[in-house]
């Protein structure tokens, strides 16, 4: 076993110029333990790198940017994972990181996206506080090790003031001409408040809309471990309660209101009481919040549909399957997929070997939108805005549940999860990536099945989409 020690937990160029050495000399994985300096090293990592035997080797671009990101993850595989990908990209798997279903592939950029995240969260929520000599100082605890990777973002925001950013592990200090890396310091060592923490509430407190209060919105964007270092934290849950009653008073004073299509928020979005846990991290309850919250929503085809109709399966499936929106069988039973297109799509389901009881189904539009006519109710599309109201409800439940694989039935569904109107026809039965990042397998809508006009077509198509489950299928095994 081969030990290689890092200087830094974060340190690229070292990683890389490391595993160009044990690439050279075709150290296959297994027989690398890798360590920072200081840490043991294992007990059998004690053998040297070998003498080269091959020449270096050309990888895709994709590969170093992936790798320098990645290695500010906390997980302490990271370096192990990241040669595994390389070792195998030299060995002959050259279109590796185009392969989105592939477990080290995902994992990969599962973790790029946790560092991406939590530098998004890092500048949206250091506040920096004066102190006695001049300088200003913020405290914040990242998840990763992204401190020295992310101080170009604040030099270039902050270049004229003289600044340092404390966390549990390192810090980052600008004089106004360069940047220097220290030890990690205490809450404590960052003053708790200075004089403008009242002007900065004020300020806060006057842009904040009650009108456009979105708590699944919030619990994304501003979890609660952040609040204790924003001063204007300390105002949210006032904020948030007094909402209603600012609500009533601004209707009350006979605002103008907007286009009736596109009013996405009304009163009532806000008048249901807002659990405690609003901003928890437990998946099922944050998933019951979200419930809750899809529920009470009074958007816009809220108005003449029955209820809202949530997803349905287990948190951590594998395949999470969106539709377009419910029909009137769905909207009267609250449940998804129980109509016509449901009972073919549960047939299809079966013939193709994937247990529904281990599948979570959802709509991305959570109303059913129809015109009424004499007794029936007439199916309508969703347009761009129902589909763009109902986005982050639908964002939010696909990061709660985590599926290794979103299978989009037909075009809605499809354009809320990649942002734009992309041609079935054009996509089917490929990869393609989420706004979000997560890989989505296009196909058609069951309900396109039951509106073909013979047999003969009928059949042919209804063999396609079962080929395209299966092939999802496969993808996720």
């Amino acid at each position: 076993m081969i030990g290689i020690a890092l200087p830094g937990p974060a340190d690229f160029p070292a990683w890389r110029e490391a595993a160009r050495r044990l690439l050279a000399a075709e150290v296959a994985p297994e027989r690398v333990a890798w360590h920072l300096v200081g840490e043991a090293a294992g007990l059998f990592a004690h053998e040297p790198v070998p003498e080269p035997r091959r020449a270096g080797i050309t990888v895709p671009r994709a590969f170093p940017e992936l790798a320098e990101v990645v290695i500010r993850h906390r997980d302490g595989e990271r370096f192990a994972l990241l040669y595994r990908l390389l070792w195998r990209i030299a060995h002959g798997e050259h279109g590796l990181l185009e392969m989105a279903t592939d477990p080290e592939v995902i994992r990969a950029q599962a973790m790029a996206k946790a560092v991406r995240r939590d530098a998004h969260k890092m500048h949206a929520f250091v506040r920096f506080r004066e102190a006695p000599e001049g300088r200003y100082v913020a405290w914040f605890e990242p998840d990763h090790h992204i401190l020295e990777a992310e101080t170009g973002f604040f030099i270039r925001r902050f270049a004229g003031m003289r600044w340092s950013i404390l966390t549990p592990e390192a810090s980052a200090h600008w004089d106004g001409e360069e940047v220097q890396m220290g030890p990690g310091g205490r809450r404590a060592d960052a003053p708790a408040e200075d004089a403008k923490e009242d002007l900065w509430r004020a300020y806060f407190a006057s842009i904040f809309n009650p009108a456009r209060l979105k708590p699944a919105a919030m619990r994304a964007e501003m979890p609660v471990k952040y609040w204790r270092n924003l001063p204007e934290a300390q105002d949210i849950p006032r904020l948030m309660a007094e909402a209603p009653r600012r609500v009533a008073e601004m209707v009350a004073r006979g605002a103008t209101p907007a286009a009736p299509r596109r009013q996405r928020v009304l009163a009532a979005d806000v008048e249901a009481p807002m659990s405690a846990d609003l901003f928890t991290q437990d998946p099922a309850t944050a998933l019951a919040a979200l419930r809750a919250e899809v529920l009470a929503d009074r958007g816009p085809l809220a108005e003449h549909a029955t209820q809202a109709v949530f997803g349905e399966g287990p948190i951590g499936a594998a395949l999470l399957f969106v539709g377009e929106q419910p029909g009137d069988e769905e909207d009267i039973a609250g449940r998804p997929f129980v109509g016509p297109a449901g009972r073919m799509f549960n047939r299809a389901l079966e013939e193709a070997g994937i247990p529904r009881a281990e599948a979570y189904v959802t709509n991305a539009v959570k109303h059913f939108k129809f015109k009424p006519t004499g007794r029936r109710r007439l199916h309508q599309s969703p347009d761009a805005g129902d589909i763009a109201h109902y986005r982050p409800f639908l964002r939010r439940e696909i990061e709660i549940v985590g599926p290794r694989l979103v299978v989009s039935l037909g075009a809605t569904a499809l354009r809320a999860l990649t942002g734009k109107p992309l041609a079935i026809t054009k996509v089917r039965g490929e990869v393609v990536k989420s706004e979000d990042g997560v890989p989505v397998f296009p196909t058609v809508h069951p309900s396109y099945l039951l509106r073909l006009p013979d047999p003969e077509s009928k059949e042919r198509e209804y063999a396609r989409f079962l080929g395209d489950l299966k092939g999802a299928w496969r993808e996720v095994q």
